[in-house]
């Protein structure tokens, strides 16, 4: 049986992952982009929605967050009933938002991923100015692993990293705050790259002791939507299987490289990761012509 299965009546029940996160209308990035990638590595996926988004490759066209209540009830229906073995968090939108996520996590005793989502792919905003305190003060401390981007990570602690070098001094920043592990990600680290980014993706790990760098070569492929939630979510369904934090973001950070590296076009801007690569049936044939949109 795989690992963080379980056996019921003789039927092999899947890890269960839980998304806390905003809907994604174009199916790249938030809840779907979350469900997607728990299908895709052997887990459960189940989904509290805080916010839906009018969304598409162009950006985010509107945003609507849910009533504190609805996302309470949400949690309580599938924790108190099916329970959960990880939870990921994504776009939380408001102070509200926050300070009610974080006062459910607090007491599990699961594997918490906190993806601090501030921005969209587009740099539409995704959380409100007056709830960067509420994260900080509240949801950080509550995550077994925070995962900020280079944005994210000006954005909550002022920090802002210029090269490879700065990597270690945004992570002891963010660590400041309180959660076990941070995965500071480097994916627009400045380089000599044409496109002014380094030739590599390069992110780090660390606990404040212990520090893990993880390298991939960057993909010439323009089509990333999705890729902060896809790697989080990822972290959330290895930590569901009982993996330590080092091994459950080197096998995440190995599978949104191949899922960047299969990002297709969809739209007219920036087409997502592609979340079932190494699934068969998922994979595109090698001379098959795409289906003409409408």
């Amino acid at each position: 049986m795989p690992a963080g299965a379980a056996n019921v009546g003789g039927m092999e029940i899947p890890p269960r992952v839980l998304t806390v996160a905003g809907s994604d209308s174009g199916g790249g990035a938030g809840i779907q982009a979350d469900l997607k990638t728990m299908l895709a590595l052997g887990a459960h996926g189940m989904s509290v929605v805080t916010a839906v988004t009018a969304q598409n490759s162009l950006g985010v066209q509107g945003a609507w967050e849910l009533p504190a209540e609805a996302v309470v009830r949400q949690f309580r229906s599938v924790v108190d009933d099916i329970g959960v073995q990880a939870v990921k968090t994504g776009m939380l939108a408001s102070a509200a938002l926050a300070e009610t996520a974080a006062g459910l996590l607090g007491p599990l005793r699961v594997p918490v991923v906190v993806d601090p989502v501030g921005v969209s792919k587009h740099g539409d905003p995704l959380l409100a100015p007056d709830a960067l305190d509420a994260v900080r003060r509240l949801l950080l401390p509550v995550a077994t692993v925070a995962t900020p981007n280079l944005d994210e990570v000006a954005q909550l602690t002022g920090v802002r990293v210029a090269g490879e070098s700065d990597l270690r001094r945004a992570a002891e920043a963010v660590l400041a705050y309180g959660p076990r592990w941070v995965l500071v990600k480097g994916g627009h680290l400045p380089g000599d790259g044409p496109d002014g980014l380094s030739a590599e993706a390069v992110d780090l790990l660390t606990d404040g002791s212990a520090e893990h760098w993880l390298r991939a070569p960057r993909r010439d492929n323009r089509h990333t939507h999705g890729t902060g939630c896809t790697l989080a979510a990822a972290i959330a369904c290895h930590l569901a299987r009982g993996r330590a934090v080092p091994e459950a973001v080197s096998a995440a950070k190995e599978y949104v490289t191949g899922a960047l590296a299969a990002g297709f076009p969809l739209g007219s801007g920036i087409g997502p990761v592609r979340h079932g690569y190494a699934i068969p049936a998922a994979r595109p044939a090698a001379g098959r012509r795409a289906m003409p949109g409408p």
